[in-house]
Order: structure tokens, then C-alpha cells, then sequence
């Protein structure tokens, strides 16, 4: 009897020379350790003390560092790290130190910049938890397609029809659950012309992705402007889904604000990450879905449908996506405004990336781009003296940052934007 063997995507070999990929990152995080001990230790203001306050409300319980020693240590910390990387002896520790690096670097920065006021840390948790959610969908999405070796770009015109279709079912038939499942409809159709013409059509994938988005946009644009502008009160008036409060798990420290109470979409996402996780590595489809998506060929010899595997899984991966789109109206501001995703699709398809193609990464890499969403929105309250300009940049900045520093260090599945032609 024949067997598949499939294994994990392998890191990329080290770089030789000098400059390895450590030495690399030790020598950004030293530099900017040395700037936020100098730059962020000069600005903080003396005296003061930046507050960290475990609930949502700035009134509480929490940790008040001295501003000015907070910011110069964790600058410190940071700099260490990265002259601990630059040695290039501690590539077995690469994850742990480059991650206490990021976090340090950060804490230098939030010293600064929380001097003299408070940070509720739980309402911080709940604004990242809320704009990683459609991330966190589309990368969802994103895992299923490209791990059966098919790239979707249009993810962003997913999240978009299943944004619009929520709200105009969903206002339509009075009904949330009703848009709910509007969504996944909506995310299936742009799936679907996917599918159809990447998988039999053969056409090249990132170029159709990028058609479809552009398809997305143009047709929820007319409709919002011949429907819901005009008669908001009947096309773009969609009822919301409630919070549910978890007793007692609700109560947590930081995170209970953040996963339990939430409403269906928070636990939705949950479920679903850990349940395709578990599918893609503990079952017989997500062996064969990987199977696909790294060698067609093989896959074919050994009796699995390449192109049945394909459709399914991309569809599946619409279903998701729709639901996420969802989640910005009927799950949020209960309305639907033109091109509301604003790019979410694209920062999902970095999530992806980010994440190593896998639900538990991808998830990880959607709540880094959360954060830095909700510290964006955050940090004007405070009087913040960075232009909002830049504010508003940080989400987009840090995805260029996280995929142009993973480029080299990981790679996709092997056949992924490969039509397959059985011979």
C-alpha cells in the first residue's frame, strides 16, 4: 500500500559569512535599543510616572513605573538583547530574545509616551482583540487556500463582500443571523470566481486576486451608493450581535476583558483557529490538503483529488473570510461605509506570512497588528505629541517591517501559485 509522508515547511538555511540572519537582527535591535535609551529616556518627562492599570478603566489596581528609569532599562534590555544576538551564539534563543527585544523596545516607547497618565491595559487588550478580528479571519482564509497551494489576494475583496452583505441582509430581514450567513455567502462568491478561474481556468493567481479585489470594491461601491446612501434606514440599518459575559472567566486580568466578553464573532474566532489547526496537523484531510499544497504530483499518485482539495478548501476559506467582513458591521458599528476593510485584507495576507502559513502564527501576527491599531487609537487620548499622521501609519508600517524581515527566513508551500495539470 502507498503512503504520503508530509512534513512541516523547513526554515530556510542560515545565511553564510559574517552577517548572519542573528547577527542581522541583533544589530537593528541594538541600534534601537541605544536610540530609546537616549531618545525616549530624554523625552519622558521628569518627575512623572507612567501608569499601567490591569482593568479598562484608568481608575484601579496596576504597576506605576518612574518614567524617565523606565524608559532608559527597557532600552537597555533591548540593546542587550541585540548585542546578544550580534555574537551570533545564541541562534538557539533567536525567538525568545528577539521577542524580548520587541517587547522591551516597546515599554521603552510607552514610558515615554504614558508619562503623567494611565494605561488601562484590559480596555487596550479589548481594542487589540477587536481590530484583529477580521485579521484574524482572512489569515484563517489565507492558511486553508495557500496551504492547498493556491494564493489568494483576494482575501480584501472577501472580507469586503461579506462587510456589505451583512448589512444589507442583514437590515433587510431584521435579522443579524440572517446577515451572518449573507456573509459567508458573500465571501464564497468571490471564492468562487476565485476557484473557477485559478483552479480550471489556470489563470495566474496573483493577477486575479488583485482583479477581484478591484471587483469587490467597484460593486459594493455601486450598490452602497445606489441603496444604502440614499435609503440608509432600510438598506444600512443592520441590528448587532450582543456581548456575552463569561462568568467568572470574564473576570481575568487583562485578557478576560479581551476573550470573554466578547460577542459571537470573539468566540468564533477562537474555535476556529484552534479547530483548523488541529484539522491541518492531527487529521487525514489536513494531511492531504498539505500533501496538495506541497507536492501535486505526488498527491495525485497516491489516489488524492489535487483540484477537489483545492476547491474545497477555498471555498471553505470564503466561508471564513465572509464571516470575518461580518464582523465590522454586524459585530461592530452596525452600518456599512465604502472600502470599510481599508486594506485589513492585505495586512491579513502579512499575518499569513508572518505567521509561517500556520493558524496559531497567523493569529499571533494578527494581534501584533491589532495592538498596534489600538495604540494608535489610544495614544491621541493622552495627548500624544507624534503627528496622528503617523499615528495612523503604524499598522501598515509594522507589516512592512514584520514581512520584509521574514523574507529569506521562511518559505510558502512548495507548489503555492502553481496551476496543476494532471498528466
Amino acid at each position: 500500500m502507498t503512503t504520503l509522508t508530509v512534513y512541516d515547511t523547513p526554515r530556510a538555511k542560515p545565511a553564510t559569512g559574517f552577517w548572519t540572519r542573528d547577527r542581522k537582527a541583533g544589530a537593528v535591535f541594538l541600534v534601537l535599543g541605544v536610540l530609546a535609551t537616549v531618545l525616549f529616556t530624554g523625552l519622558a518627562r521628569s518627575g512623572a510616572g507612567a501608569r499601567f492599570v490591569w482593568g479598562v478603566s484608568s481608575v484601579g489596581a496596576g504597576l506605576s513605573i518612574p518614567a524617565k528609569a523606565g524608559a532608559a532599562i527597557f532600552g537597555v534590555v533591548c540593546a542587550l538583547c541585540g548585542a546578544a544576538l550580534l555574537t551570533g551564539r545564541a541562534e538557539r534563543w533567536l525567538r525568545w530574545l528577539a521577542g524580548l527585544a520587541l517587547v522591551t523596545l516597546v515599554l521603552s516607547f510607552l514610558c515615554w509616551q504614558v508619562a503623567g497618565q494611565a494605561m488601562p491595559l484590559g480596555s487596550m487588550a479589548q481594542a487589540t482583540v477587536k481590530a484583529a478580528l477580521p485579521l484574524v479571519f482572512g489569515a484563517l482564509c489565507g492558511v486553508l487556500c495557500e496551504r492547498s497551494a493556491v494564493i489568494n489576494v483576494a482575501i480584501e475583496g472577501q472580507l469586503l463582500t461579506g462587510a456589505f452583505m451583512a448589512a444589507l441582509v442583514g437590515t433587510v430581514a431584521a435579522s443579524a443571523w440572517a446577515g451572518l450567513v449573507a456573509a459567508a455567502l458573500g465571501g464564497v462568491f468571490i471564492a468562487l470566481l476565485l476557484a473557477v478561474l485559478a483552479i480550471r481556468y489556470l489563470v495566474d493567481q496573483v493577477v486575479l486576486g488583485v482583479v477581484l479585489n478591484v471587483l469587490a470594491l467597484g460593486l459594493t461601491g455601486f450598490l452602497f451608493t445606489q441603496l444604502m446612501q440614499q435609503h440608509g434606514d432600510k438598506y444600512n440599518f443592520p441590528p448587532t450581535f450582543p456581548a456575552w459575559h463569561i462568568p467568572g472567566l470574564a473576570s481575568i486580568p487583562i485578557i478576560g476583558p479581551a476573550l470573554f466578553q466578547s460577542n459571537i464573532f470573539g468566540y468564533l474566532a477562537i474555535v476556529l483557529v484552534i479547530v483548523v489547526h488541529f484539522a491541518l496537523f492531527h487529521t487525514r484531510w489536513g494531511l492531504r490538503t498539505r500533501a496538495v499544497g506541497e507536492h501535486p504530483t505526488a498527491a495525485d499518485t497516491v489516489g488524492i483529488n489535487v483540484r477537489g482539495t483545492r476547491y474545497r478548501n477555498v471555498l471553505l476559506g470564503g466561508v471564513i473570510a465572509g464571516i470575518g467582513g461580518a464582523s465590522l458591521t454586524i459585530g461592530d458599528v452596525g452600518s456599512f461605509t465604502n472600502n470599510m476593510t481599508n486594506g485589513r485584507g492585505f495586512i491579513a495576507l502579512a499575518a499569513l506570512i508572518f505567521g509561517r502559513w500556520s493558524p496559531i502564527g497567523a493569529t499571533m501576527a494578527a494581534l501584533l497588528f491589532g495592538f498596534t491599531t489600538a495604540l494608535a487609537g489610544y495614544l491621541p487620548l493622552v495627548g500624544s505629541t507624534i503627528p496622528s499622521e503617523f499615528l495612523n501609519m503604524l499598522p501598515y508600517a509594522a507589516t512592512i517591517v514584520a514581512v520584509a524581515g521574514l523574507v529569506g527566513r521562511v518559505r510558502a508551500p512548495a507548489a503555492d501559485g502553481q496551476p496543476y495539470v494532471k498528466g
